[in-house]
């Protein structure tokens, strides 16, 4: 994989079964979701040098981002309360714990998803 930058992981996002870019609110990079149209559900926030992912089912295991990399990772405005961490790259945190959360926050979207609607090959 190439060094870690926001077409790198837009497409290591949108290698996963059933994901998509959307772009909901006119930013310069997409969110990526998962489940069909309308039902989709965000599992990540591109941003120029970071990702917000859900880093957890609480905010308690979110935290433990917050500890190991205090210059790298954030709470994602809005919905930090709900597990969700903003995670820069080319700092702290190595790539291949970003693309680990990256796995994590989709697996954790898509188990939420009904399940009529859970895209085929995801490894749940």
């Amino acid at each position: 994989m190439a060094v870690m930058d926001v077409t790198t992981l837009q497409a290591y996002c949108l290698a996963k079964p059933g994901a998509w870019a959307d772009n909901p609110w006119d930013h310069e990079h997409p969110v990526i979701k998962v489940g069909p149209g309308e039902r989709g559900k965000i599992f990540a926030f591109l941003g120029a040098a970071k990702v917000g992912l859900k880093c957890g089912p609480s905010r308690d295991v979110a935290d433990e981002w917050l500890l190991r990399y205090p210059d790298d990772a954030t709470v994602t405005g809005y919905i930090g309360r709900s597990g969700w961490n903003d995670l820069a790259w080319g700092g702290e945190i190595p790539d291949e714990e970003i693309l680990e959360a990256v796995d994590e926050s989709y697996a954790t979207v898509v188990a939420k998803l009904p399940k009529k609607i859970r895209p085929h090959g995801w490894a749940g």
